[in-house]
């Protein structure tokens, strides 16, 4: 793979090993529709897409149902939940490395984007994004997060990196996207961009080659080899 000098990070299990306070969080929120879900490979999908595009998929819930059982996550994830979460080992030295190489980093996360700031800065890691984005967030309450959302929140990213002086032709050729699921490589290939897929995080090895990735990394070193053309 080609060395590229801008990266699109996803955040939830790509940067952030987040599953311990969303789980809590979203069985706390389905609770209150009714729903007392236990089982962890259920619990985990939510992890990365818009939970209301994740509580129509699973469990066919209302419009009303949804609305009450994300207010009801909120209500727990952004008071204990939010950094109950940690870096994968070694994200530090890859970004710390990438940036110190003259890479351009930044974020973009369909997880609401005052979240993202301040799981980022929770980390100390803002430094090394020139751009960090996610959605706005009333998307998931006011039924505009979709399964599309997250090649919304690229072309949001590619779009502020213009501002940072980036050309569209030459973010449209040098800007590659990393994340852990099927919407992060959907999402780069609608806005025509390569993908490497990580297995480290929530999304399976499978998933990500059926989405189309453009390669693999099974841990946070590989991926750096990757990235960096490291040997």
């Amino acid at each position: 793979m080609k060395s590229y000098p801008i990266f699109l990070f996803d955040l939830d299990g790509t940067i952030s090993e987040s599953a311990p306070g969303i789980v809590k969080a979203v069985q706390y929120g389905l609770s209150f529709a009714g729903i007392h879900e236990k089982d962890p490979e259920k619990l985990q999908s939510f992890i990365g897409p818009p939970l209301n595009v994740q509580m129509k998929k699973l469990y066919h819930m209302s419009d009303e149902d949804i609305v009450t059982a994300v207010n009801r996550f909120r209500e727990l994830y952004e008071t204990k939940g939010i950094l109950d979460c940690r870096p994968y080992a070694g994200l530090d030295v890859l970004l710390s490395k990438a940036v110190k190489k003259g890479r351009t980093l930044a974020v973009a996360s369909s997880k609401p984007e005052p979240f993202v700031k301040e799981i980022i800065s929770h980390f100390g890691f803002d430094s090394y994004f020139s751009v960090i984005c996610g959605s706005d967030i009333g998307d998931e309450l006011k039924k505009r997060a979709t399964r599309d959302q997250k090649a919304r929140i690229i072309r949001k990213a590619l779009s502020l990196l213009e501002k940072k002086g980036f050309s569209p032709s030459f973010l449209a050729s040098n800007t590659v996207m990393i994340g852990d699921t099927f919407y992060d490589i959907d999402g780069a290939k609608e806005n025509h961009l390569p993908s490497i897929g990580v297995t480290y995080g929530y999304g399976s090895r499978e998933e990500l080659e059926k989405a189309g990735a453009d390669a693999i990394a099974s841990s946070v070193e590989e991926l750096q080899a990757l990235l960096l053309q490291d040997k």
